[in-house]
């Protein structure tokens, strides 16, 4: 059987613990940046298996060491309260207690989805992004309006061309004119 490596996953860095052959021990710290990991990944074996504490860059990590060892198990967090709930919380502690759950077959993991689903992940959270950013801009237009006294647009849509029309022969102080002309570019752009 081979080795269960846990590894708290922080931005720059991994602490390292792995179990092998019922024996316990730290390996200390990895950097995480990809060339290092890449470097690391070649010490590996073909029956190892790691156990990655869930981040936000966890799953590049282990789609960086999957082609290396025989599994790789991101740690469902809400699932794994031995670490969420331990009185000494350190990272050489939560490395441990990974590899310990995986060498004991009891951690539950996550689903790693596939580069495809990754990338349509990624592009619907950049357009819901934009669509925050877009909804924003259209309520501080609004609140403009709202704090000058001025009446409901006559328009279904203030952003459209007639909207934007009555828009620009509202009178607005200065600043305020200047606010609604920068937020009309955002959205624009």
């Amino acid at each position: 059987m081979g080795r269960c490596i846990g590894m708290d996953i922080h931005r720059d860095f991994a602490q390292v613990a792995v179990v092998e052959n019922g024996l316990l021990r730290d390996e200390g710290r990895l950097d995480c940046r990809p060339r290092q990991l890449r470097e690391w990944a070649q010490s590996l074996r073909p029956d190892d298996e790691i156990a990655l504490e869930a981040t936000a860059n966890s799953a590049a990590i282990a789609v960086l060491l999957e082609q290396h060892v025989a599994r790789v198990v991101i740690s469902n967090p809400v699932k794994t309260r031995a670490i969420a709930e331990a009185k000494v919380k350190t990272d050489k502690v939560d490395a441990r207690i990974l590899a310990q759950l995986l060498a004991a077959d009891f951690l539950p993991g996550t689903w790693l989805p596939d580069e495809r689903t990754r990338m349509l992940r990624r592009v619907t959270m950049r357009r819901a992004h934009l669509v925050r950013q877009c909804t924003r801009a259209k309520n501080q237009i609004h609140a403009v309006l709202h704090r000058n006294l001025l009446p409901r647009p006559p328009v279904s849509d203030l952003f459209g061309r007639a909207g934007r029309a009555w828009l620009a022969t509202q009178p607005l102080p200065a600043d305020e004119q200047h606010t609604v002309q920068a937020l009309l570019r955002q959205l624009d752009f």
